[in-house]
C-alpha cells in the first residue's frame, strides 16, 4: 500500500495486527515490522475486521509520514 503526501512517499509492505476485546471496545495495534513503527487505536467491535484494519493502516501511514517529514526537517537543519 502506498500513500503520497507532499514530497514524501511512504510504502507499507507487511503490517502486523493485534486485536484485544475489552467489553464494548476493541483495542487494535498495527505494527510496521520494517520500521518498527507501532500505533494503537480503539475501535467499535461491531465493525468488521477489514474496516478496522483499514483504519489502523491509515493511522500507521499518518504516523510514518509525520516521522518522515520530521526527519527531513532535522536533516535540513543540520545541513
Amino acid at each position: 500500500m502506498k500513500r503520497f503526501g507532499g514530497s514524501q512517499e511512504t510504502v507499507l509492505g507487511e503490517v502486523l495486527f493485534e486485536f484485544q476485546r475489552h467489553g464494548n471496545i476493541m483495542r487494535v495495534t498495527a505494527i510496521d515490522p520494517k520500521s518498527g513503527t507501532e500505533v494503537v487505536m480503539i475501535a467499535d467491535p461491531r465493525h468488521s475486521q477489514t474496516i478496522i484494519k483499514r483504519l489502523a493502516m491509515r493511522k500507521l501511514l499518518y504516523v510514518m509520514n509525520k516521522k518522515a517529514v520530521q526527519a527531513q526537517k532535522d536533516r535540513d537543519l543540520r545541513s
